[in-house]
């Protein structure tokens, strides 16, 4: 059993981590930049390192100063939560270096998906269902017009570095083609450093559905259902939900077998995210995430699993706690993301909070690290808050979330509340009629008009 654990982040996560080790008696390290030295994570845990200034580049990705927290306070493993390092496979391999374990997949897992193209390879190879489009980086716009006049219009030029909707551009007909490849080899090469580009059949109508997995290194591996996160702006999420509203349980049962049985043939180790889109009965996959999902507490609230606690006995070598037997949904669960920006362009919103009150009852939870006098830093992401419901049915759920929303104060800065209270109005929000474009048109009509 660990004796410490180094939490890799800050915000809502850290806490939600330094939680988890406190109930299985595990001491916490926190880390933080000099911004973040009132910041709650900082005071939840048994003992905190400053590891430097502000910019993101010189703390939280720091590695050399998160080793030498590590080595400072004996921590014996590192949790990267999500976002920062938590992807990163050369610092899992030097966290590994240095006789520490990583609280998360293999280096080598986390290579492997990081890479938009061999990720598909691989999956597709375990006989995961992919999206039609190229098998490789496409060198030039000769190229990607050949393999679009086989595969057909639309398409969309991804980044094979990729991630957060950049170096992503759709071509709906050969005219627009050679537009979408340039720009998005030209974003590809600004954001990652990196210009390959690949170009898959671009779905018209789809949904985002998500497969949680849970492996524990050693050839076993589950699925936790799905989680439908098709609510998003410019491919950032805003709301997800678990069930589906709009899947069956014999999709359920088929695709999450075929997940789980790809993971367990790569030996895969801890929680991960296989995301897909879905139209038409059809799952398309798109990428893995090899790491704890920002949504994981809808899928936590339905299957009454701890998978941050889960992370943790897998990683110390312990065999996971549940079987897929064992495995039942109950009732449903929705999250949204709450941000600190200001309506309708979403510009962030930092400052100062000067009333926080969180909601509560049954079936309420609220992932934050929020208090009053807070002073929101500009230096990072604007996500403040986690709002997550759960009920015996959908219905429920919504009306669980209305309630709480309404019991919601935050007081000193815009946040995107107000869009959750419109959406809840909607007739395709309470029916479950939406797809990932959904919103981008709904904003368009009744934010902008």
């Amino acid at each position: 059993m660990f004796d410490k654990i180094l939490v890799a982040n800050r915000g809502e996560i850290a806490l939600r981590v330094i939680r988890a080790a406190r109930e299985m008696g595990i001491r916490s390290v926190a880390v933080h930049s000099t911004a973040d030295a009132d910041a709650m994570h900082v005071r939840m845990a048994d003992e905190t390192v400053c590891i430097g200034p502000p910019a993101s580049s010189e703390s939280y990705l720091s590695i050399p100063a998160i080793i030498a927290a590590c080595e400072v306070t004996g921590a014996q493993a590192v949790h990267p939560g999500y976002g920062f390092l938590s992807e990163n496979a050369n610092f899992v391999q030097i966290v590994e270096d240095h006789d520490l374990t990583f609280i998360g997949p293999s280096a080598e897992h986390i290579r492997i998906m990081g890479d938009k193209i061999t990720a598909k390879d691989t999956m597709k190879a375990l006989g995961v269902p992919c999206v039609p489009g190229s098998e490789g980086g496409i060198a030039d716009v000769a190229a990607a017009r050949a393999l679009c006049d086989g595969i057909g219009y639309p398409v969309i030029v991804k980044a094979t570095a990729g991630g957060g909707g950049r170096g992503m551009k759709v071509a709906r007909d050969a005219g627009e083609l050679e537009r979408a490849f340039l720009t998005a080899r030209s974003e590809a090469k600004a954001a990652f450093g990196n210009d390959e580009v690949y170009i898959e059949k671009y779905l018209t109508t789809p949904r985002h559905i998500e497969i949680q997995v849970f492996g524990d290194g050693k050839g076993r591996a589950v699925h936790l259902g799905e989680r439908d996160c098709s609510l998003q702006r410019r491919h950032q999420k805003v709301l997800e939900e678990a069930p589906g509203p709009c899947i069956t349980d014999e999709e359920r049962a088929r695709i999450g077998k075929i997940c789980a049985e790809a993971c367990a043939n790569i030996d895969y180790r801890g929680a991960g995210t296989i995301e897909f889109l879905y139209e038409n009965g059809e799952f398309f996959f798109i990428e893995m995430n090899t790491r704890l999902q920002v949504e994981h507490p809808v899928t936590e609230a339905i299957f009454g699993i701890d998978l941050v606690r889960e992370q943790i006995r897998v990683a110390e070598g312990l065999p996971m706690s549940f079987t897929q037997e064992d495995l039942k949904i109950n009732g449903h669960a929705i999250e949204v993301r709450i941000t600190a920006e200001k309506l309708p362009d979403f510009a962030p919103r930092p400052g100062t909070i000067t009333q926080f009150h969180a909601p509560g009852g049954l079936g309420v939870r609220m992932d934050s690290a929020l208090y009053d006098g807070y002073r929101i830093p500009p230096y990072y992401d604007s996500l403040i808050a986690k709002l997550i419901v759960h009920g015996d049915d959908r219905d429920t759920a919504l009306r669980r979330l209305n309630r709480a929303l309404g019991e919601l104060i935050v007081d000193g800065v815009d946040t995107t509340v107000p869009l959750f209270h419109a959406l809840l109005q909607e007739e395709d929000i309470r029916s479950g009629s939406y797809n990932i474009h959904w919103l981008e048109h709904w904003l368009e009509t009744n934010l902008r008009a």
